[in-house]
């Protein structure tokens, strides 16, 4: 019964903003992490930003540090990406997805999308130019 819904896409210019939500129901009891996803059209899907639940510890893809910010609200078992200084590059369907804690987990490569387990439906963000 594990759901995400993202939502908050929507056509923006570049420059603009937009903020983006994952709801998760019954948040499974393995998810330490919640990672950002994008793919644009005719490309595959890449890493963008992930939170862990309980510290709240943050990781970036390099294109968009200083512009993006990811977080995450526990009670609500929401979490949010906020993107600013949107540019067109950054148009893609965006997925939130759950990433389980690994006994390996000594230096964890976040953005390694088969370790993440349950992955929403998307939501669409166009930046005009």
């Amino acid at each position: 019964q594990v759901r995400l819904v993202e939502s908050g896409g929507g056509l923006v210019q570049a420059g603009g903003s937009l903020r983006l939500a994952c709801a998760v129901s019954e948040r499974p009891f393995s998810s330490y992490a919640m990672g950002w996803f994008r793919q644009a059209p005719g490309k595959e899907r890449e890493f963008v930003a992930a939170v862990t639940w309980t510290a709240g510890n943050t990781y970036y893809t390099d294109s968009v540090k200083g512009r993006f910010t990811i977080s995450r609200d526990n009670a609500k078992n929401t979490v949010y990406l906020q993107m600013d200084s949107l540019k067109p590059e950054d148009t893609a369907v965006y997925y939130c997805a759950t990433r389980p804690h690994y006994l390996s987990d000594y230096d964890p490569q976040w953005g390694r999308e088969y370790e993440y387990d349950y992955w929403g439906q998307g939501t669409q963000v166009t930046v005009s130019s």
